[in-house]
């Protein structure tokens, strides 16, 4: 599952062709994928204009001058793809339709953006902008690890208490929205912290502490274009580099990297996730 990083790359990358376009003709060629799409989507995003591309979690929202948003969930393979771009940055041409087109956008500029999902665990749909936030897939979530409303305080206060294992706890969408697992593992790494400690018995320096590591995390691979394990693909259809840079996530039994430590990265399964820590390292 795309996570944070990679899905602000896509947003990143739709951008530049999307906002300030308008949509001269939405293609929808199945009625669903993981949901069924909004009634008459094609028409309600024909003609339309993006206002602008936001990310909300691992959710892409582009606000429309129609007063709607439409939201895309990428799920377990989906890819946004972008082909004849006006502006240059892409060197596709239009390419043949492909089995798994399911939504093409073709915008006034020339360029033709494609949501592309071959398991069709990915997800569309149409929100009055107005109260987007209070869409069942939006109104749980925490606040933006990047941004002002995730801070020490927040993050200290959420964790009073908590029984459970902090890597559960920063995999909770309600306490912070957009972390998922290879990043909390690397995040928790960095910070020298044990994904198996309560989150409750953690000492509120080190909490504090982790939240500059979250967004250092995040912001490292978001420069570095995210990490591509399976299906993952930018706008442009290139891979990103962040799983080079992996200090934990998928090493087992590789030597932990910190300098001077003679510890090996491990393996615990926790909530059904697949945790990778160093156990000299993190306590």
């Amino acid at each position: 599952m795309p996570e944070l990083p990679e899905v602000e790359t896509v947003r990143r990358g739709l951008a530049p062709v999307m906002e300030g376009a308008v949509i001269a003709q939405a293609d929808v060629n199945r009625p669903d994928l993981r949901w069924p799409f909004p009634p008459d989507m094609a028409a309600r995003l024909t003609g339309r204009q993006v206002l602008g591309l936001r990310r909300r979690s691992k959710y892409i929202l582009a606000d429309l001058d129609s007063g709607e948003t439409l939201l895309i969930h990428l799920g377990m393979s989906g890819r946004m793809l972008i082909s004849g771009d006006p502006l240059g940055q892409f060197v596709h041409d239009h390419p043949a339709p492909e089995k798994h087109d399911h939504v093409v956008l073709h915008m006034d500029n020339g360029a033709r953006v494609t949501f592309n999902d071959p398991r069709r665990f990915g997800a569309m749909d149409l929100l009055d902008t107005a109260t987007a936030d209070q869409h069942k897939l939006l109104a749980v979530l925490g606040p933006e690890p990047l941004g002002n409303a995730f801070n020490e305080d927040v993050l200290v206060q959420a964790f009073k208490g908590k029984a459970s294992p902090v890597k559960s706890a920063l995999l909770d969408q309600r306490i912070v929205a957009g972390l998922g697992n290879i990043y909390v593992c690397e995040a928790l790494f960095r910070a020298g912290v044990s994904p198996r400690r309560k989150a409750g018995n953690i000492s509120q320096a080190r909490v504090r502490a982790l939240v500059p590591i979250i967004r250092e995390v995040l912001s490292d691979a978001i420069a570095a274009g995210g990490s591509s394990l399976r299906d993952f693909r930018q706008a442009d259809g290139e891979l990103g580099y962040f799983q080079h840079s992996f200090d934990v996530y998928g090493r087992e039994g590789q030597p932990c990297r910190t300098p001077g430590c003679t510890g090996t990265v491990q393996r615990i399964v926790q909530s059904g996730r697949s945790s990778f820590f160093c156990a000299l390292c993190q306590t």
